[in-house]
């Protein structure tokens, strides 16, 4: 389906999100019709928009969804802050590269030891599946690492630029057991940790 930029910017759905965890989905979006998405939603962080060969989606989080991401959000840093790990947040910032073809926003994204344009790190918690396989999207962009929280459980991925051709099922990431940013984050403990309900 090839719809104009017009169209997409005055879609009465996109207008009128707003169940917990709605989602919108299109094909046949240019670059430039995605940047002036991004360019009307850039005041509104409600959003989250992800981009791949012409594939837009854009979700609306649920309450439920921005709950697991602050609590991961807040416990990763407090271990990065514990253990003196020199660390840039990133938030929900847009990643982009026009020439990949790819573009996202993750839940929660960090550079380590440095200052990076890329993050080293991109947490994605899934509440819903969507629509766009985010691992091809990270590897485009050449995120090192990224963690889903899916069922109540942490799912984490490195890439393997070395030999991407052995994990083709999941775009040259290979899903490991323990951080190798953060070799010594308890993974289990952590997932623990995110479903207590009490905040202190």
């Amino acid at each position: 389906m090839v719809i104009s930029l017009k169209e997409l910017l005055d879609d009465p759905e996109l207008a009128d999100i707003d169940d917990p965890e709605e989602k919108f989905v299109t094909s046949g979006v240019s670059w430039q019709m995605y940047e002036a998405l991004l360019a009307k939603l850039e005041d509104n962080s409600h959003y989250r928009v992800t981009y791949l060969d012409e594939i837009l989606e854009i979700v609306s989080p649920s309450i439920r969804h921005e709950n697991i991401k602050k609590r991961l959000a807040i416990l990763i840093e407090r271990y990065l802050y514990l253990k003196r790990i020199r660390f840039s947040p990133m938030g929900s910032s847009t990643i982009k590269k026009q020439l990949k073809g790819a573009g996202v926003e993750p839940d929660e994204c960090y550079s380590i030891s440095e200052k990076k344009n890329i993050p080293d790190l991109a947490i994605e918690v899934n509440i819903t599946s969507g629509s766009i396989d985010k691992l091809e999207i990270y590897r485009r962009l050449g995120v090192a690492e990224v963690w889903i929280w899916q069922f109540n459980r942490l799912r984490l991925y490195h890439l393997r630029e070395e030999t991407p051709s052995e994990f083709l099922d999941t775009y040259g990431y290979e899903q490991i057991t323990s951080s190798e940013l953060l070799p010594e984050l308890n993974i289990a403990l952590l997932e623990q940790c995110i479903q207590i309900s009490d905040e202190i």
